[in-house]
């Protein structure tokens, strides 16, 4: 049985007994401990049910690679499923519970499966679940529904706080192991910024269990003693919990913190994410130990050699009273010899090497254990936890030589180096025939937007299994790292490590060599999702070749914890299978995060109020205090009118646009996108963006432009002003000018990399006015400053100057039709100017407007609305704008596409204006009725009401909509359709309704 030792434990707090539950009964830990030790202390060693066959499962290692011990941790708002037991702390009053059984963990109805496994190979599903067709509503997909997943969803409100931290450094070292400490130490030494993150609570990796001395000093002591001389280091920050998830482009990292996962209830933040932009990434992620595979490498008791020393040596847990080693390498010795020291049993060691292994061999015999070289494990006995094993040679079949007693059998086949993130953005691997492991290609690293490697591999990630050349390639790394970002080079001592010489390992995939399809179809791979030996080579007799293929015909490596104990193995058995060298197979495709992260710790505070924050204006509590009738715009909150008194929404926007029309009108148009585009390459950049030429643009003047999708549909349009030589500002739509800065960024970044370009939105550093009506320029000469006159300020120019002694860029441009200036004021000023123009503007008539009297006095002027008039279907030549549609220019987004059959076809519902001729006003959306019907019984339409709005100004409905061939078919009467009443019948007019020669706006 597991039990808690008397000695060793050098990661607990004996002083500090720990409460928590564990299905409901009560158990009992040490501070320091992590789950998966108490609950071995607790003698419970089964602990969840695998996926697929629900078969009995116990922890298998003891770190972020764990693919059995997944539970469900806490209740209601607390509740999280699918929590490594080997990375969660224990903690008073931890409530946890095993998952994917039932009834319960020790009686499983699932567990039906496994008897039936013969007929559930891999692949079953693709070839049962498609015949009989009607199967699978009602009986193939309730159950497949029913049986997915692992953990529960949970369903109530999360009641922690997650958020996000924003770091810049030179050097990025993951890692916080010898190697880690080291390669930290040597970059910091070159005077650099350095972050040196840990994914456990405690530093030094492998190197205090197994012994290591370090400059004459135990490993802890060194560790202890590094730590301290970083921790003094001014350019060095260090975060332990803190798990380096992703690499990415451009030297940006992921880290992911967790900070009160031990500590609930603190008021802290439970999760941080941590978005870094280094120069350059130094990995120290060490190696994970691989599994062997024979018969039964899945019961309860069977675990990693190394799992077994550090449940010992940390946490003074003994997993069992008799341990059976079996290996392929020398590591392993190490755990038998620290169960000796512990006061433990192991009967026998089965070497596979034939010859055996060196020093730590050595030791083992002389301390009485008994080596059984040659051999394999023919099978495990035991069901719900190990009660023995058979032996046999590992050159034959799997006949039995003899069973040993045992309950528990540590295996080793091997180390694998930590390569994702080196492989996340790139990096390419190589196979290390000698050590049988992947492992970086130093010539082929992950590339910078300068075409240098930035990243930078050290210690056993990079394929060096003993300490000292693990410190010396740390140092170099480090010290290479520095430099890299710009450091200055620093020669200093390497630390001088002493570890037992190790023989070199034998690769050893399979027990026997020669196994029988009844002990390969009992060998486990892929122990989450119950991949087995005999189905990888399955997958490989059915023409799945290719690793990617083979991984999802099999599910190999798809579980939680994405292969990282499962891959290695399973390429080497489709190798063989497929009678291929294992670096022809390759490897599957390593993507962040390296292991799960809490989805709350993505959104960070974006929650409740915060999911997508309202956005406000400078000018908001102003328009709440003056009666606004609220508008959501894009994630901003707009006035769609102001109400007086008693009276409605439509009487207001009604009062809003005669009162613009006739006398001034102030409009807070701040919401508008503002993107500042700057650089040599601005206006070539530019002329590719919009239809229409901008790169001939005087400074000083502004031009209405059109952007379409690389598809040739009308996704923005809005004003231009050129600034100066290398400097435009574009205007966008409110809901636009995040999307738009994305465009514009993507196509820099991927397509045109190498032009000089800078983008940036500007959109909130800056309040905008539109000073609209006859009016207008009374209010602004009184107000003083700037010359504002049509002489100094033309239709379609800009300038910089006052007004009213606060600084502006007042453009000369109009949405309305009317005389109008739009004044751009830093947003701090925004509120103090608009007060400002409204309590001049008093004598003048003037008066705030919302959004819906700007909509009726811009379709009014036949101006088209992004939303409104286009769809993602529409072209601007279907709107009318081919006059914007540059042709001196080879070139823009969406020109080849514009020129397809399709669309270049003039049979193509257009823009037109539409008047009822009862003077009604049409339908938002209503359709143009045509004569006949489709082949599924529906009326024919020939075109679509887009806007449409009663004007006071004309006194009768408008609207504008696009109609087949409308522009050609002026004064035309058709019907619209009407929701429960009769067809409506309009007019197809210009959609210009309000003065077509513009003659108001340019005075």
């Amino acid at each position: 049985m597991s039990t808690r030792l008397a000695s060793h434990g050098r990661l607990i707090n004996r002083a500090k007994a720990l409460s928590f539950t564990f299905n409901g009964k009560v158990m009992s830990g040490f501070e320091g401990d992590t789950l998966a030790a108490s609950l071995l202390a607790n003698d419970q060693m089964l602990m969840g049910r695998s996926f697929k066959y629900h078969r009995p499962r116990g922890v298998l290692a003891s770190g972020g690679e764990e693919p059995n011990a997944l539970i469900n941790l806490g209740v209601e708002s607390g509740f999280e499923p699918n929590a490594r037991a080997t990375t969660t702390e224990t903690f008073s009053g931890l409530t946890a519970a095993s998952q994917n059984h039932f009834p319960s963990l020790e009686f499983d109805v699932g567990a039906i499966n496994s008897k039936l496994s013969r007929f559930l190979p891999a692949g079953f599903y693709y070839k049962m679940f498609i015949h009989p067709r009607s199967f699978w509503k009602h009986i193939y997909e309730p159950i497949i529904r029913h049986s997915a997943g692992l953990g529960k969803a949970p369903k109530a409100r999360d009641q922690d706080s997650y958020e996000h931290y924003y770091h810049h450094c030179e050097v990025m070292v993951v890692g916080g192991g010898i190697a880690g400490l080291q390669a930290a130490r040597s970059a910091a030494a070159t005077g650099v910024r350095v972050l040196l993150v840990e994914q456990t609570a405690h530093w030094g990796g492998r190197a205090p269990v197994d012994g290591v001395t370090i400059d004459g000093l135990a490993a802890e002591d060194w560790v202890a003693q590094t730590l301290a001389e970083l921790a003094a280091c001014d350019n060095v920050v260090i975060r332990n919990r803190t798990q380096g998830s992703g690499v990415y482009d451009h030297g940006y990292a992921l880290a992911y913190e967790r900070i009160a996962d031990h500590t609930p209830g603190d008021g802290r933040p439970r999760h941080r994410l941590w978005r870094v932009r280094c120069k350059q990434i130094v990995t120290a992620t060490g190696a994970i130990e691989r599994p062997l595979s024979f018969a039964g490498n899945d019961i309860p008791g069977v675990m990693l050699a190394s799992a077994v020393r550090d449940y010992v040596v940390n946490f003074a847990v003994s997993p069992g009273d008799r341990t059976v080693v079996v290996t392929n390498n020398d590591d392993a010795y190490r755990t038998a010899l620290c169960l000796l020291e512990a006061g433990l049993e192991v009967p026998l060691i089965v070497d596979a090497r034939p010859e055996g292994g060196g020093a730590l061999m050595e030791a083992v015999q002389a301390a009485g254990i008994r080596v059984a070289l040659g051999r394999g494990i023919a099978k495990v006995k035991g069901g719900k936890r190990v009660t023995g094993v058979q032996i046999c040679a590992q050159a034959g079949e799997g006949s039995v030589l003899e069973e040993v007693a045992c309950d528990v059998v540590a295996m080793s086949g091997g180390w694998s180096p930590v390569v994702h993130l080196w492989s996340h953005c790139g990096g390419k691997l190589i196979w290390d025939a000698d050590q049988a492991m992947f492992r970086p290609d130093p010539d082929q690293p992950p590339l910078g937007a300068d075409g240098a490697g930035f990243v930078k591999v050290a210690g056993l990630a990079n394929g060096h299994l003993r300490s000292a050349p693990v410190l010396e390639d740390a140092a170099e790394q480090g010290r290479a790292a520095g430099r890299a970002a710009g450091g200055k080079a620093q020669k200093a001592a390497v630390p001088a490590a002493v570890d037992a010489e190790e023989a070199a390992l034998s690769p050893v995939w399979l027990m026997p060599q020669g196994a029988s399809y009844a002990l390969r179809s009992k060998a486990w791979l892929d122990f989450q999702n119950d991949v087995k030996v005999s189905d990888v080579q399955l997958a490989a007799q059915e023409g799945f070749e290719s690793v990617e293929h083979a991984k999802r015909y099999t599910t190999l490596g798809m579980a939680t914890d994405q292969g990282k104990l499962s891959n290695i193995n399973g390429i080497a058995i489709l190798s063989k299978s497929l009678n291929a060298p294992i670096p022809d197979v390759g490897t599957t495709t390593f993507r962040p995060p390296y292991t799960p992260i809490s989805m709350a710790s993505l959104a960070g505070e974006a929650r409740g109020e915060l999911f997508q924050p309202v956005r406000k204006t400078p000018m908001h509590a102003w328009h709440d205090s003056h009666g606004a009738d609220w508008e959501p715009v894009g994630g901003w909150r707009r006035p769609y009118a102001y109400l007086r008194g008693s009276e409605t929404v439509a009487q207001a926007v009604q009062r809003e646009v005669i009162n613009t029309r006739e006398k001034l009108g102030l409009l807070d148009a701040s919401t508008l996108g503002k993107i500042i585009v700057k650089g040599p390459d601005a206006g070539k950049f530019l002329d590719m963006m919009y239809t229409n030429m901008m790169s001939n643009l005087k400074p000083g003047r502004c031009r209405y432009g059109l952007m379409c999708s690389e598809n040739g549909f009308l996704s923005d349009d809005g004003v231009v002003a050129r600034i100066d030589e290398q400097t435009w500002l574009c205007h966008t739509t409110s809901g636009g000018a995040d999307r738009i800065h994305a465009h514009m960024e993507e196509w820099l970044q991927t397509e045109w990399w190498d032009w000089k370009v800078w983008v940036v939105n500007v959109t909130e550093q800056l309040a905008q006015v539109a000073v609209v009506g006859p009016n207008a320029r009374k209010l602004l000469e009184k107000l003083g400053g700037m010359d504002v006159s049509a002489e100094r300020l033309p239709f379609m120019a800009w300038a910089d100057g006052t007004i009213g002694g606060i600084d502006c860029r007042a453009y000369r441009i109009s949405f309305s039709g009317e005389l109008s200036y739009e004044i751009a004021v830093p947003a701090n000023q925004g509120l103090a100017f608009w007060e400002m123009l409204m309590e001049a503007g008093a004598e003048f008539g003037a008066m705030p407007y919302g959004t819906e009297c700007l909509h009726i006095m811009r379709a009014e002027k036949g101006f088209i609305m992004i939303g409104d008039e286009t769809d993602g279907t529409v072209i601007p030549q279907d709107l009318g704008l081919s006059w914007a549609i540059s042709k001196k220019k080879d070139d823009f987004l969406g020109k080849r596409a514009q020129q397809r059959s399709f669309m270049d076809n003039p049979d193509r519902w257009q823009l037109v204006g539409l008047e009822t001729l009862d003077g009604s006003v049409l339908e938002d959306g209503a359709y143009a009725i045509a004569e006949g019907s489709n082949a599924n019984g529906q009326g024919n339409t020939q075109g679509r009401v887009t806007s449409t709005y009663y004007s006071p100004t004309l006194g009768q409905g408008i609207a504008m909509g696009l109609v087949h061939k409308g522009p050609e078919r002026m004064g035309e009467v058709i019907s619209f359709t009407k929701i429960g009443a009769s067809p409506v019948q309009a007019r197809i007019v210009s959609p210009v309704f309000y003065d077509p020669e513009g003659e108001k706006a340019n005075v």
